[in-house]
């Protein structure tokens, strides 16, 4: 970890000041190409490792700390959360080799302001770096569209219903058992035996955590599930 003496200049009051975090020296050495080539930026450290980038962002506070998510010691995530923790100024920008969704997503909920792949060209690291450390989020539009779909599919996640998860069976069931129909009616209506009946009745219950007939014919009246066009049939004869 290095700082670099500044230049004395009122010019230098407004360069960005970087800190580069990477496991491979060779890596930063081409980094610190990329920054130092930047009028507007400077860099004042480097770490080898997560737990160094998280001193050197206590002891430098840095504007940007470029981090790599594949580290030693201490990994990309916990050092970014803990640096977002404890110096809540420096902005955490991730350079790493991973486009995976779930990489993604953990560097962001840690609290990264930007992803950047590192196979993307020199320009996109310089644009991120100046984004992030104006209060701007930047994603390398390359994996942009996994981050919709990721949104997207967690969308569709939070409006699915509990009864979602039910077999067509297991909805036919609980359905029947909503409106009245005893367990050999149901076992007659649908073909079934009994205990197949019962088997099915036991797996709503745990799916669904309605374990009386009651709880029953509430949840299915407050889902619209009576009037089930899929599920319809006959009234059932008296028990």
């Amino acid at each position: 970890m290095t700082d670099l003496p500044a230049t004395g200049s009122p010019a230098a009051e407004t360069v960005l000041r970087i800190v580069l975090a990477d496991d491979h020296a060779v890596v930063r050495e081409g980094l610190r190409a990329v920054v130092s080539a930047q009028p507007d930026m400077r860099v004042v450290g480097e770490a080898a490792d997560g737990e160094a980038a998280w001193r050197a962002a206590k002891e430098l506070a840095p504007d940007v700390l470029v981090m790599d998510l594949s580290m030693p010691v201490l990994g990309g995530a916990e050092a970014t959360a803990r640096i977002r923790h404890d110096c809540p100024t420096v902005k955490v920008l991730a350079l790493t080799v991973h486009e995976e969704r779930v990489y993604i997503t953990q560097l962001l909920r840690a609290g990264a302001s930007g992803y950047v792949l590192k196979r993307s060209a020199s320009s996109e690291l310089v644009r991120a770096v100046r984004t992030v450390a104006a209060g701007g989020t930047y994603i390398d539009p390359s994996i942009a569209g996994t981050l919709v779909e990721g949104y997207l599919d967690a969308a569709g996640a939070a409006e699915q219903q509990p009864h979602d998860t039910l077999s067509e069976r297991e909805r036919q069931v609980l359905v029947r058992i909503a409106r009245g129909f005893s367990n050999k009616e149901i076992a007659a209506e649908l073909s079934l035996s009994v205990k197949t009946v019962e088997t099915y009745k036991a797996r709503v219950a745990e799916k669904l955590g309605l374990h009386t007939r009651v709880e029953i014919v509430r949840y299915a009246a407050q889902h619209g599930l009576l009037g089930d066009s899929t599920s319809a049939v006959s009234e059932p004869a008296t028990e």
